[in-house]
């Protein structure tokens, strides 16, 4: 009997109860043999993760946010073994992506059921952080790290946090696209991803797609009292409109410096402040159980 191996974010409230159970059931209905990981840390996803694959497990599957699916994506990048998806965070921006909705009994079906599919899909780096979604530097990162109530306030929690921050000045970004001449810009933002969703479900990056073998990258650069709010209204409407207010580019590698150190993050999560970020795709590194 095959091996199923949930790793479970056992610090998020929807974790708990009865859903390692549900898990267990889920599992067990379709032949595959259960084995639960509560984890609390990335780096225990990341180890979990790898020693299920390299123990022959038949699917690993994240239960938790975009950290939990990262931490495992990590793991599995370049093996056979599928990562299945059970999304309990606030983003949950991967599975958007891919169409899993964030409903356990039908992500487990997905993750599990005879009538799954599998799909090879990219994967990133950030300065040697890998991630499924989206790195920034600048503004995006600054909302992440003053966000502290997203588990309770969900997507509403970078709204407010961004609205503080709209009053930051931009900084000088000098951006190279795969090692071609350099592009300087003074914005807020840079970002990068196989994904262009925002918590909420919004399209800042509307052409991303997470198996063409490119990363998206937008430049935001609002001017002037109404420049946020024309950028918001493009972004909320899924306006696939270009200009210096909200750059939108390709590339398999884009090498950013600025001025000055700015925060960073990568799949909603901080890392430390940078003057430089370099992003980089590794085109069908994961396989990934889908909607069939």
């Amino acid at each position: 009997m095959p091996a199923a191996v949930f790793v479970i974010n056992h610090t998020l409230p929807r974790a708990r109860g009865h859903l390692p159970a549900l898990c267990r059931a889920a599992a067990i209905r379709v032949g595959w043999e259960p084995e639960i990981v509560p984890t609390d840390k990335a780096d225990a996803g990341v180890t979990a993760a790898r020693e299920a694959a390299a123990s022959g497990a038949g699917v690993v599957i994240a239960v938790g946010g975009d950290g939990t699916v990262r931490g495992c994506a990590e793991a599995l990048a370049g093996t056979s073994v599928p990562l299945g998806i059970v999304p309990l965070g606030t983003g949950n921006l991967l599975a958007r992506t891919l169409g899993i909705p964030p409903y356990p009994r039908v992500a487990l079906d997905i993750a599990l059921g005879p009538g799954a599919v599998t799909r090879r899909i990219d994967l990133a780096t950030a300065d040697g952080e890998p991630f499924t979604a989206m790195a920034g530097i600048g503004l995006d990162a600054a909302v992440v790290a003053s966000t502290r109530l997203k588990h309770r306030l969900g997507w509403f929690a970078y709204a407010v946090s961004g609205a503080t921050h709209l009053a930051d000045s931009p900084a000088r970004f000098t951006i190279r696209l795969d090692g071609g001449t350099p592009l300087e810009r003074l914005a807020r933002s840079v970002v990068a991803g196989n994904s262009g969703l925002l918590p909420g479900g919004f399209a800042l990056l509307p052409d991303a797609r997470p198996d063409d073998g490119l990363l998206d990258i937008g430049i935001l650069a609002p001017r002037g009292p109404l420049g946020w709010p024309r950028l918001a209204t493009r972004v909320l409407t899924n306006r696939d409109v270009t200009d210096r207010q909200l750059e939108r580019l390709q590339a398999r590698t884009v090498e950013i410096t600025t001025d000055a150190p700015l925060p960073r993050e990568v799949d909603g999560e901080v890392i430390a402040p940078s003057r430089t970020l370099t992003v980089t795709v590794r085109p069908a590194a994961l396989t990934v159980r889908v909607p069939g």
